[in-house]
């Protein structure tokens, strides 16, 4: 109990760590109070009704922590350049892609939250649809690069398993079966987030704007707690 509740105080204690804790909650409140406020009964109605207050209310709390996330993105994107480091050519470009994608999210995000909070003569709807569709880039640039990685990581684990079976051999197969979870945690996740984009992308494209409440807090559950897993395996790893 005890280092649970320490474990719970330092994934609270970074910033990325209490994004995701209120992320997972901001969508669970979604998916309790869609599915409750679709049960008969005042009550029930009522409890339902709370819970995706509540969760509107976390959803703005993450916008607004969200102004000073451009700094770092810009940093990560001028650290990552136009990916030299990179062996193959595909991952490098649909990662620059992305950190572009990513870079110009935030400002149209920003624009659209200050719009709708008064403090510019702006209409938001145009720039909360444009970060929508930035968003939804980023998810399926971000699905094809992990799909991409998984494929090189296999190729990797064919050749391993010809040669030899040393102990050290062994390890790196294991830490290979290992990254390549890890990315088809990553697919599920970003998959899971572009339902969502979809869904409030302009009506008449695919299914947008046809998802229940209770669907798009299931869609945000299920990424956002792979995002806890991932992040706790790779606390696991670094400690």
């Amino acid at each position: 109990m005890q280092n649970s509740l320490e474990s719970l105080v330092n994934v609270l204690e970074s910033y990325r760590g209490r994004d995701k804790v209120i992320r997972t909650l901001c969508y669970g409140s979604q998916l309790v109070g869609g599915v409750l406020s679709e049960k008969p009964g005042l009550s029930s109605a009522q409890l339902g009704k709370s819970l995706l207050l509540f969760s509107a209310q976390l959803s703005h709390c993450r916008t607004v922590l969200r102004l000073f996330d451009d700094l770092s993105m810009l940093t990560y994107s001028q650290s990552y350049g136009l990916g030299a480091g990179e062996e193959d050519s595909a991952l490098r470009w649909m990662s620059v892609l992305n950190n572009v994608a990513d870079q110009l999210y935030y400002p149209c995000e920003h624009i659209a939250w200050a719009a709708d909070a008064k403090i510019i003569s702006a209409k938001s709807d145009k720039w909360w649809i444009l970060s929508g569709i930035l968003w939804g880039v980023s998810l399926l640039l971000g699905v094809f690069r992990s799909m991409r990685v998984v494929m090189l990581l296999r190729k990797k684990l064919r050749k391993s398993t010809r040669g030899d079976s040393s102990e050290g051999t062994v390890a790196s197969r294991s830490q290979l079966r290992r990254q390549v979870q890890g990315e088809v945690l990553s697919i599920l996740s970003s998959m899971a987030d572009l339902s969502n984009a979809i869904h409030w992308m302009p009506p008449g494209f695919l299914w947008a704007g046809r998802f229940p409440n209770w669907l798009v807090g299931l869609m945000g559950t299920t990424s956002s707690l792979i995002g806890l897993i991932q992040m706790g395996a790779s606390q696991a790893v670094s400690a």
